[in-house]
């Protein structure tokens, strides 16, 4: 009768040691599937951060290609800019311009050419230069081709005089 007890024994330690595994297997299961849902997530996210930046560099190559392109359209702006000053252009070439410039300017091309304003190496280019006791800081005093930029880049600076003040 005393090996009874013992059987009993090593019956509820074998069922508990298969409580013990069961637990731990369920543990473990329960740990792929977190790591699994994980793993899912981060691909996810890796695949959200890329179809970003690929739109973003759509974007920018698109705006980079169009930059080229007005750029190359300067001379002829520039031109027909002269033209106009000088009352050449009139008749169908004057309803060409007007075009050619309603279509720039639809696509973010703006020019600028002021005067009187701080001199600014970003966006002038100096070609003349000046002192004078008048002006307290470095002014654009004359615009001999005006600069033109493209939404916010600038695509050719403006070229101008500057006048410094006297040391």
């Amino acid at each position: 009768m005393t090996l009874e007890p013992q059987d009993d024994a090593a019956e509820g330690s074998e069922q508990e040691l298969s409580d013990a595994v069961n637990e731990a297997l369920s543990e473990v299961e329960i740990d792929e599937v977190a790591v699994l849902t994980s793993d899912l997530q981060r691909v996810q996210a890796e695949y959200a951060n890329y179809r970003k930046r690929v739109d973003r560099d759509r974007i920018t190559a698109n705006e980079i290609t169009t930059a080229i392109v007005l750029s190359e359209l300067l001379p002829v702006l520039d031109d027909i800019s002269r033209a106009d000053e000088h009352d050449e252009l009139t008749g169908g070439f004057k309803a060409v311009a007007d075009q050619l410039l309603a279509i720039t300017t639809k696509f973010g091309l703006s020019q600028f050419s002021e005067v009187n304003v701080s001199f600014d190496p970003n966006i002038h280019e100096a070609l003349m230069h000046s002192t004078s006791a008048d002006v307290s800081e470095t002014l654009v005093t004359q615009v001999l081709q005006p600069g033109y930029k493209f939404k916010e880049r600038i695509i050719r600076p403006a070229r101008v005089a500057v006048t410094d003040p006297e040391s």
